[in-house]
C-alpha cells in the first residue's frame, strides 16, 4: 500500500510539471532507503559521471551550437546549399533537408532548429511554388534529422549511459544518418517532379559568391567528422577545438556577436541546458545504480525471453517501445532507459553500438508522431498551425522513415561497418 501511494504522489508530481529529475532522483532516493542501502551511493553515481572526460564534451558543443543558431550561419549555409543544388528537382526541398541536418547535429535539439531555421526556410519553399503541407511536413520532419551525426549531444549522453565509445557511436551514425536523409530526398525530389516546383539554372557566380561567405563555416562538420574518423581526436578534443573555432569565426571574423554583451548572453542560455542536462544525468544515474543493484534488467530479460524467443521480434518490440517512449519525453530525459535495454539486448545478440543508433533514429522518427511528439508542437508555434494540420503533413515523412528504420534495425552492418573491430 505504501509503495502504492508513492507511485501514486510520483505520478501526480508528473502530471502537474515536476521536473523530470526530481522525480528520477525522489525514485531513486526512495528505492535505496527501503532497501536500507545508504543514499550515498547516488553520491559516489555523480562523482562518477563528473570524472568521465567525455563530460566535457557536453557543455562545449551545446556553446558551440549556440554560438551558430543565434549567428547569421544558418542564413550562409540555406544560401550556399540553395546555390548549389538549387537546380535539381525538388533542389529547394533538399537544401532545407541538408541545412536542418547540420543544424540539428551542432545544436543537439530538434525544437531550436524548428524556431531558429522554419522561420527562414518556411516562406522560401511557399515562395517556390511548394505546397503548404508539403513544405509544413518537410520543416517539421527536417527539425528531427541530424541526431546520428557528429557532434550530436544524444550521441554523447547515450555512449555515457552504455558504457560504449562515443568515438565509435560517431562512426556507427554516419551511414544510417545519411539513409534517413536520403528517403526524405528522394521523397522530395519525387513531389518537386510531380508537383512541377520551378527550378533555377546553376548560376556559377551565385555559387562562389555563396561559397566565400561561408568560407569560414564549411570546414566545421568536415573538420569534426574526419578528425574523429581519421583517428586524429577523440570528441571531447574535438569539442574543445569546435567551441574555440566557432567563438573567434562568430565574434572576430564574421562579427555575428558581439563581444560584450551577446556572448556573455549565449553562453549563459546554452549553460542553463547544460545544467538541465547535468541534472537529469546525474539523477538517472542513481536510479540506474539502483536498478542494477535490484538486478532489474536480469529480471526483465527473463521475463521477456519466456514470451520472445527470436531477435526478430525483439526488435520489432523494441522499435514500438522506443517509439512511445521518444512522443511522450525529450531525447534528454528519453536517455534513463538505456540501463534497461541495453543488457537486455546483449542477450538478444544486439551490439550495443547498433543499439544506440537504433535508440537515436526511433527517437528522431517519434518527434514526429501524433499526438504528443515534440515537433509537432514546436512546428504548430512556430508556424500557427493546429497540431492536426502538422500532423497530417508530416505522416508521409512518418512513413518513408520508416523504411530507412527498417534498414536500420535489421541491417547491422550499415551501423557498424565504419567501426573498428575491437
Amino acid at each position: 500500500m505504501k509503495a502504492l501511494l508513492v507511485v501514486l504522489g510520483l505520478a501526480a508530481l508528473v502530471v502537474i510539471g515536476a521536473p523530470l529529475f526530481t522525480v528520477i532522483g525522489a525514485i531513486s532516493l526512495y528505492g535505496f532507503t527501503v532497501e536500507g542501502i545508504d543514499t550515498a551511493a547516488i553520491m559516489i553515481e555523480l562523482y562518477r559521471l563528473a570524472s568521465q572526460p567525455v563530460l566535457l564534451a557536453i557543455p562545449l558543443f551545446t556553446v558551440a551550437g549556440y554560438f551558430l543558431a543565434e549567428s547569421n550561419a544558418p542564413k550562409r549555409i540555406v544560401a550556399l546549399a540553395q546555390a548549389l543544388i538549387g537546380w535539381m528537382p525538388g533542389g529547394l526541398a533538399i537544401v532545407v533537408l541538408v541545412s536542418c541536418a547540420i543544424f540539428t547535429a551542432f545544436t543537439g535539439g530538434s525544437g531550436v532548429t524548428i524556431v531558429a531555421l522554419g522561420g527562414l526556410v518556411f516562406p522560401i519553399l511557399l515562395a517556390e511554388k511548394y505546397s503548404e503541407r508539403f513544405s509544413l511536413g518537410l520543416v517539421t520532419a527536417s527539425g528531427s534529422l541530424g541526431l546520428l551525426f557528429p557532434p550530436s549531444l544524444p550521441i554523447i549522453l547515450y555512449g555515457t549511459f552504455a558504457e560504449v565509445s562515443v568515438d565509435a557511436l560517431f562512426r556507427a551514425g554516419i551511414v544510417p544518418g545519411i539513409i534517413l536523409m536520403l528517403v526524405i530526398a528522394l521523397y522530395a525530389v519525387q513531389q518537386g517532379g510531380r508537383t512541377r516546383v520551378p527550378r533555377h539554372p546553376f548560376d556559377a557566380r551565385k555559387a562562389w559568391r555563396a561559397l566565400k561567405d561561408v568560407a569560414w563555416e564549411i570546414p566545421l562538420p568536415f573538420f569534426i567528422i574526419g578528425g574523429i574518423y581519421g583517428g586524429w581526436f577523440t570528441a571531447t578534443e574535438a569539442a574543445a577545438v569546435t567551441a574555440f573555432y566557432v567563438f573567434v569565426v562568430e565574434v572576430f571574423v564574421y562579427r555575428d556577436l558581439k563581444l560584450t554583451t551577446d556572448v556573455p548572453r549565449v553562453m549563459k542560455e546554452s549553460m542553463v541546458l547544460v545544467g538541465a542536462i547535468l541534472m537529469i544525468l546525474g539523477c538517472a544515474m542513481g536510479l540506474t545504480s539502483y536498478l542494477i543493484d535490484q538486478q532489474v534488467p536480469q529480471k526483465l530479460f527473463e521475463y521477456i525471453s519466456q514470451v520472445v524467443t527470436s531477435k526478430f521480434l525483439f526488435l520489432i518490440l523494441l522499435n514500438l517501445f522506443l517509439l512511445v517512449i521518444g512522443m511522450m519525453m525529450e531525447i534528454f530525459s528519453a536517455i534513463v532507459v538505456v540501463p534497461l535495454i541495453v543488457p537486455v539486448a546483449r542477450q538478444y545478440g544486439i551490439d550495443p553500438i547498433h543499439l544506440g543508433i537504433i535508440f537515436l533514429a526511433n527517437l528522431e522518427i517519434a518527434y514526429l508522431m501524433p499526438p504528443v511528439g515534440l515537433n509537432l508542437f514546436m512546428a504548430s508555434f512556430r508556424f500557427k498551425k493546429s497540431i492536426g494540420e502538422v500532423a497530417r503533413a508530416t505522416l508521409p515523412f512518418i512513413l518513408v522513415l520508416f523504411i530507412a528504420l527498417l534498414l536500420i534495425t535489421y541491417v547491422p552492418e550499415l551501423s557498424l561497418w565504419l567501426v573498428p573491430a575491437p
